[in-house]
C-alpha cells in the first residue's frame, strides 16, 4: 500500500458514514478514526462475552427490548441468499438462538438472543451497513 492509497482510503472514508475504520494486513496497519479522542487508545479484540453487556435495553414507552449490534459490519437475516432467514418478525426466539449474522473483516459473527421471547420489529434491512451499539431487533420479552 502506497501513499496514494491511502490518500484515496481516506478520502473515501472521509466521505462515508463510518466513525472508524481499521485495515490490517501484509504488513500494513492503517487506522481512521472521526472520534475526538485527546490521549491515544490502544484496541485489542476480545472473544469473550462480557457478562455485563449492554445490548439489550427496555424501551421506556413499549416494554419491549431492542438488540444492538455487537460490532460494525454487513448484517444479514440469512445465512445464505438461498436459505431461509433466522428468525422473522413474529417468530417466538429462544435465549441463546441465533437472530442474524454480521459480516465484519470477511468473517461472520452470529448474534444470539440473550432472552426469549417474540420478534416484534426489525430496525434494519438485510445487507445494511451497521454501527456499533445500534439497534437491530424489538423483541417482546417472555
Amino acid at each position: 500500500m502506497n501513499e496514494a492509497d491511502i490518500e484515496r482510503l481516506l478520502s473515501k472514508f472521509d466521505n462515508s458514514g463510518l466513525q472508524e475504520l481499521k485495515i490490517n494486513g501484509n504488513g500494513v496497519d492503517v487506522y481512521f478514526s472521526k472520534l475526538e479522542d485527546k490521549q491515544p487508545t490502544t484496541v485489542t479484540q476480545n472473544n469473550k462475552k462480557s457478562t455485563t453487556s449492554n445490548e439489550w435495553q427496555p424501551s421506556v414507552k413499549t416494554g419491549n427490548y431492542k438488540l444492538k449490534a455487537p460490532m460494525v459490519g454487513l448484517i444479514y437475516f440469512a445465512p445464505s441468499p438461498d436459505k431461509p432467514a433466522y428468525k422473522e418478525v413474529g417468530s417466538h426466539v429462544k435465549k441463546g438462538e441465533v437472530i442474524c449474522a454480521v459480516e465484519a473483516m470477511k468473517l461472520i459473527n452470529e448474534v444470539k438472543s440473550p432472552v426469549s421471547g417474540t420478534i416484534k420489529k426489525r430496525l434494519v434491512d438485510d445487507g445494511d451497513m451497521i454501527e456499533y451499539n445500534q439497534p437491530l431487533f424489538e423483541i417482546k420479552e417472555d
